[in-house]
């Protein structure tokens, strides 16, 4: 099935963007929020060249959708280029007192740097980047106990820039979803749609459901789907299956089956299902952290 790209940059992401760059003057660290199904994919490939050498925090939320033994993988490969990620569910608030103290732990050196030219200490200023919906809200009202940002499962809800103080010793920046003005790796973009971390308006939920039985099914996932729906999908094109599934149980409406696919995905249903491993992408993939920054 063919369609127009996957692309979305609405215009409160271009005005948060230039926002976001003057803000990241005042920051001392920076917690880079990744979707732990898909890290390579949800990785901004301009945060780095944005934050320069600022210390950063790498965090996987969503680590509940994602099973152990890839959370091990994933710590395996970070750890081998010296860098230590935090695992976070964001909605539950898993995982949160450890990036309370990394955030913490990195803000030490700047005080250090003004009491040594006679200043105060302050609050560390950290701020929390990632791509749409990757649960940067959720993990916002966690760290600061209590709901004072907007969280929701889309795209987009968050549109303004606004510091709120976790504790005496940290103040964070809350900033919306930061994503390329174009994706040029369509195959990355296919993975944002279907872990909902890009607005709906920019795909086809037909195209996106057909990409998304073809991944699972190059990686091996041929029961989550058939036990979803009663049906074996070895050796199908994922359009096929939609089309087979739609004329079974669906009433013929492909729509309905597409969105049902996407459903049980983003929701858990299908079960714990990473769409990117270390050992099937990171050998050719350019890396979440690239070399020369400063990492916690």
């Amino acid at each position: 099935m063919s369609a127009p790209p996957i692309q979305w940059y609405p215009g409160h992401i271009a005005k948060a963007e230039k926002q976001l760059k003057e803000q990241l003057k005042k920051v001392d660290v920076v917690l880079e929020i990744l979707d732990a199904r898909i890290p390579f994919a949800s990785h901004h490939p301009q945060i780095d060249s944005w934050i320069g050498s600022k210390p950063r925090i790498v965090v996987l939320n969503r680590m509940d959708m994602i099973s152990e033994s890839a959370k091990q993988d994933w710590t395996r490969w970070f750890q081998a280029q010296e860098k230590q990620p935090f695992f976070t569910n964001a909605k539950q608030g898993k995982g949160i007192k450890a990036i309370k103290s990394a955030a913490q732990k990195a803000g030490v050196a700047t005080n250090q740097r003004r009491r040594d030219r006679g200043m105060r200490p302050r609050p560390v200023r950290a701020v929390v980047i990632g791509f749409p919906n990757v649960g940067k809200s959720a993990l916002i009202n966690r760290l600061v106990g209590q709901k004072i940002v907007v969280s929701e499962r889309r795209a987009g809800v968050t549109r303004q820039l606004r510091w709120v103080k976790i504790s005496d010793e940290i103040e964070l920046l809350d900033a919306p979803g930061v994503i390329p003005w174009r994706l040029e790796n369509q195959q990355d973009a296919i993975k944002l749609a279907i872990c909902e971390d890009i607005g709906e308006a920019s795909y086809d939920n037909q195209v996106v459901a057909a990409a998304a039985v073809d991944l699972l099914l190059s990686l091996g996932w041929e029961k989550a789907l058939q036990s979803r729906f009663n049906f074996e999908p070895t050796g199908m094109t994922g359009e096929a299956f939609i089309q087979e599934v739609s004329a079974r149980s669906f009433k013929g409406d492909k729509e309905r089956v597409a969105r049902q696919i996407l459903h049980d995905f983003r929701t858990g249903n299908m079960g714990q299902i990473s769409l990117e491993l270390p050992s099937s992408v990171g050998a050719v993939r350019e890396q979440p952290v690239r070399e020369g920054s400063s990492e916690v």
